[in-house]
């Protein structure tokens, strides 16, 4: 346990502030009621999955919150857009790249989030397994 919370607060130590500043504003930008809305979430996800018996990361959870929060803003954006055209037909659309700018969620920090959750599972379960040879292999246990 001790070692578990030396790592856990070495980590947090070396790359807590890159993540919160990414996860907090770099994602898609959270207000307070963005931020509620996530935290909230979040609570009732982890608070049901324990009730279930699931091991979830709550880490993970409030992520997945915050481009929750982000695809929505983005669809409701694109939503109220084609409603104003539709009330106003020879206002001009926005050219494709306007469009790609306009995205409320950065779709590169998306990816390197998903590919992170997909290795971190099993690369966890192969360290482990390392750890725990070089110890049987030592002690004899």
């Amino acid at each position: 346990m001790v070692i578990g919370a030396f790592g856990i607060s070495f980590g947090l130590f070396l790359f807590g502030p890159k993540l919160i500043r990414m996860v907090g504003s770099q994602i898609t930008k959270l207000n307070p009621m963005r931020a509620y809305c996530v935290a909230l979430s979040a609570a009732i996800t982890v608070i049901v999955a324990s009730w279930l018996g699931l091991p979830v990361s709550s880490t993970h959870i409030a992520v997945g919150g915050v481009f929750g929060v982000g695809f929505y803003r983005e669809w409701d954006a694109e939503r109220r857009l084609r409603r104003s055209r539709e009330a106003m037909p020879d206002k001009p659309a926005y050219s494709v790249e306007e469009r790609r700018r306009r995205k409320l969620v950065r779709r590169s920090h998306f990816m390197t989030i998903i590919a992170a959750w997909i290795i971190t599972v099993p690369a966890a379960a192969l360290l482990s397994a390392a750890i725990f040879w070089v110890l049987v292999t030592v002690v004899g246990g």
